[in-house]
């Protein structure tokens, strides 16, 4: 298999199912001529021509309003929104619109379209570049949010996104874009979306992530295994709406501790809403509190601080070693 980066294995994705299914459309800011500011869709233009990518003007909200009328009208748009900082001016179609129409049309009516959208720091950006902002999208009912982590499960996750009958929000990590290479299947690879996967298992405590922030909790896990005898079960969420409340249910209940890691603020953040699912299935197999290890509650700072603002191995492994002697 060849290894591939996290852009190839996305590109590899769209071009697979563009070439399968003549009603997906890509579109988005220079996602055409450029092949998108991250190289993502590069080579899609050339292959499919100017009917099927798109080069839309500097307006998501008008990318959105005319992918939610393709959804409509039989096609499966993916559009992208080149930065997360940019991508609440499409809230408004996104939550007004995409997200309502099954039950606008009590279940007549789907809106099958893919939102693709660069989040994130780590990356030496400027200001609107850098957000993670996950929690707006999981929070709208109706959308689905999924959050890949490496180059092959994102090729297999953007196969799933283009096939779904309903909106969904699919967030590339920035940082892990060309952090590194995995192994990729050439044949057609697809995997469900809401479903986590359990990267290691363990039975002392488990750590709970997904996107970006999977290397360094691995790495922290890693480390921390080397100094003492624990067993760390590592899960991967992959999709955080629908969130799999059962892998995550079950393996707190085993280990009886757990640490969340999230790269966006604190307050109201996905790790708060784990730990209220937490409480809900495994409140009395709890040997020691939830710990949540996230960036803070401010703006993304520049990139001369946002090695102090996204949670790094060392202050990981602190909430690790501190659930674990709780």
């Amino acid at each position: 298999m060849p290894k591939l980066t996290m852009v190839q294995a996305i590109n590899l994705g769209l071009d697979q199912e563009m070439q399968r299914d003549d009603r997906v459309i890509v579109l988005g800011e220079d996602v055409g001529r450029d092949g998108g500011v991250f190289r993502v869709t590069e080579g899609l233009l050339a292959k499919y021509g100017e009917t099927r990518v798109i080069d839309t003007p500097l307006a998501e909200s008008a990318i959105l309003g005319a992918s939610i009328g393709m959804a409509l009208a039989g096609l499966r748009p993916v559009a992208e929104m080149q930065f997360c900082g940019f991508s609440y001016l499409m809230l408004p179609q996104l939550e007004g619109h995409a997200s309502r129409f099954r039950a606008r049309s009590q279940g007549q009516l789907t809106c099958p379209l893919v939102v693709r959208v660069p989040y994130g720091g780590g990356v030496r950006a400027l200001e609107h570049h850098s957000e993670a902002r996950e929690t707006l999208y999981a929070h709208l009912p109706g959308v689905k949010v999924v959050v890949p982590s490496a180059p092959r499960n994102a090729r297999a996750l953007i196969v799933a996104a283009v096939r779904d009958p309903d909106p969904v929000v699919f967030l590339e990590p920035k940082r892990s874009y060309r952090a590194f290479r995995e192994e990729v299947p050439e044949e057609e690879e697809v995997m469900p979306i809401g479903c986590a996967i359990v990267v290691r298992p363990g039975t002392d405590l488990t750590a709970i992530s997904w996107g970006a922030m999977m290397r360094p909790t691995l790495q922290a896990v890693e480390e921390l295994q080397k100094q003492r005898k624990a067993s760390i079960e590592l899960i991967d969420l992959l999709s955080l709406a629908p969130l799999d409340v059962e892998t995550i249910g079950a393996s707190v209940a085993k280990t009886g501790r757990c640490v969340v890691v999230q790269e966006s603020p604190r307050s109201f953040g996905p790790a708060a809403e784990l730990i209220a699912v937490i409480n809900d299935r495994a409140l009395l197999q709890l040997e020691a509190p939830v710990k949540r290890v996230t960036g803070y509650d401010v703006v993304t700072p520049y990139f001369g601080r946002e090695h102090q603002y996204i949670a790094s191995p060392a202050r990981i492994r602190r909430a690790l070693e501190e659930t674990l002697d709780f």
